[in-house]
C-alpha cells in the first residue's frame, strides 16, 4: 500500500494503526516501511490480536516475526492469525508531507534465522578499593544503553563484553519502547549484571522502567507507567530532564523519586541546570547516572557516567536504589564520593570542593580523605564549579 502523512495528520495524532489480515498457517509476518529519510522520520512497530509485538522506531525500515525468531525489538511467536496492526509513529513529518509505502506479507515458511557471532572475552579492570558498609558493597554500573533492539548497533553479548572492560559490576539494558532484548540478558552477561529495562520513548519525554515487569506501554500516560513498574515490583525513573529534543515535558501528578541527573548528555558539568531540576522535582530525588550508550563514538561509553549503589549483591542494585544508597561519578576511574555511615569517602579527590547540601563547601585533602556527612545530596566540584562526582 501506498500512502501520504501530512503536518495536520502529525498534529492530530502521532500514532497510527495501519491493520493487515494474517491468515491461518502463517509461519512468518515481514513488513517493509519505505520512504525519503531525508526528509522526515517514521517510528515502526507492531500489534497483533494477542497484544504487543514489537517496536523499532524510526531505527528499522523492516522486520520479521516468525514462531522461532524475530528481528531484534520484535517478540518471536506464532503468527497468530487475524487482524494485525503496523504501528507508524509520525515522529517527523515536514510542510509538504512524507508520502510512504508499505509492503506486508505473511508466508507459510519461516525463513532461516541470522546467525549472530559470539564477541570474544576480554579482561576486567582490577576492582576499586572501595570498604563494605555492614555488610554491604559498593558496585558499580550503568543504568542506561542500548542495542539492536532498538537504535544501538551492538548486540546484547557486544554490549556486556564492553561493560565488563569497562569494570563495570552491572549495566541496564534499555532499549526503547521493547522488551524483546529480555530473553538474551541473563545467558550475556559476562561476569556483568545484565539488568532487564525499556526506555518508555515518547516525544515529550523518555523514562526508564527497570525489572521484569511486562511491556509498559508508551502510548499510555506517563502516570501509568509509573503504576505499571509499582504493580510489577519495578522501578522507574526520569531519563535526562534537560535532555534537547528529549527534555522532560509531560505531566506527571506522582513524580517519581529516581532520576537520571547526570546523563552523558551533561557535556560540560559546569552548567547546573541538572541539579537545579533535581532540587526541584522533589526533596528526596535519587540521583543515577546513564551514559544512553548507542554506539562507539557516539554518547557516553558505558559506565560515562558511573552510578554506584550500595547493595547485598548485584541482582539487589535496584533494592539499593529504592533505598537511596546511590552515588555517581564521571568513570568508572574517576573521583568518587561514597557514604560510609556518618562518613563520606572521598577518593582520588585532593584539591576538590566538597559541596554539602545546604551549599557549605570544604577543600580535600589527600588520595583517600574521610568527612563528615549529612542529609542530602553532596556533590564533588572542580574550583571553577565544574561538579566531579555526587552523593547522597
Amino acid at each position: 500500500m501506498k500512502g501520504h502523512w501530512s503536518l495536520d495528520d502529525r498534529l492530530e495524532r502521532m500514532l497510527r494503526e495501519v491493520p493487515f489480515e494474517v491468515p491461518p498457517g502463517s509461519e512468518a509476518v515481514t513488513v517493509r516501511l519505505d520512504y525519503d529519510r531525508s526528509q522526515g522520520v517514521l517510528d515502526l512497530g507492531c500489534g497483533a490480536p494477542g497484544g504487543f509485538r514489537g517496536w523499532s522506531g524510526g531505527a528499522r525500515a523492516e522486520f520479521t516475526i516468525t514462531r522461532d525468531w524475530a528481528t531484534p525489538g520484535y517478540l518471536p511467536g506464532v503468527p497468530e492469525s487475524g487482524v494485525w496492526h503496523v504501528w507508524l509513529g509520525l515522529h517527523r513529518v515536514p510542510p509538504q508531507g512524507l508520502d510512504f509505502t508499505l509492503e506486508i506479507t505473511a508466508e507459510r515458511t519461516a525463513p532461516p534465522e541470522p546467525v549472530l557471532a559470539e564477541p570474544p572475552p576480554g579482561e576486567r579492570p582490577p576492582r576499586r578499593d572501595v570498604p563494605d558498609v555492614d555488610g554491604l558493597r559498593w558496585y558499580a554500573g550503568d543504568f542506561h544503553a542500548h542495542t539492536v533492539h532498538s537504535d544501538g548497533t551492538l548486540t546484547v553479548a557486544e554490549l556486556a563484553e564492553l561493560a565488563h572492560g569497562r569494570g563495570l559490576d552491572f549495566l541496564a539494558v534499555t532499549d526503547h519502547n521493547t522488551v524483546s532484548h529480555h530473553p538474551w540478558l541473563r545467558a550475556a552477561g559476562r561476569g556483568v549484571t545484565l539488568i532487564p529495562g525499556q526506555e518508555v520513548t515518547t516525544d515529550r519525554g523518555h523514562a526508564n522502567v527497570f525489572g521484569e515487569v511486562g511491556w509498559v506501554d508508551f502510548r499510555r500516560p506517563a502516570d501509568s507507567w509509573a503504576e505499571h513498574a509499582g504493580r510489577a515490583g519495578g522501578l522507574i525513573s526520569i531519563n535526562h530532564p534537560l535532555g534537547g529534543d528529549c527534555a522532560w515535558l509531560l505531566p506527571i501528578a506522582d513524580r517519581p523519586r529516581v532520576a537520571e541527573v547526570w546523563s552523558s548528555g551533561w557535556w560540560d558539568r559546569r552548567w547546573g541546570a541538572p541539579l537545579a531540576w533535581a532540587d526541584a522535582w522533589r526533596e528526596d530525588v535519587v540521583a543515577i547516572g546513564g551514559s544512553d550508550f548507542h554506539r562507539p563514538g557516539s554518547d557516553g561509553l558505558p559506565g560515562a557516567p558511573t552510578t554506584w549503589v550500595l547493595a547485598e549483591d548485584p541482582d539487589a542494585v535496584l533494592d539499593g536504589v529504592r533505598a537511596g544508597r546511590t552515588a555517581v561519578s564521571a568513570g568508572p576511574d574517576a573521583p568518587l564520593l561514597l557514604r560510609l555511615g556518618d562518613e563520606l569517602l572521598a577518593l582520588g579527590a585532593d584539591g576538590l570542593v566538597l559541596v554539602r547540601p545546604g551549599g557549605a563547601r570544604q577543600v580535600v585533602r589527600g588520595e583517600r580523605a574521610l568527612l563528615r556527612a549529612g542529609e542530602g545530596l553532596h556533590r564533588l566540584e572542580t574550583h571553577e564549579n565544574e561538579v566531579i562526582a555526587l552523593c547522597h
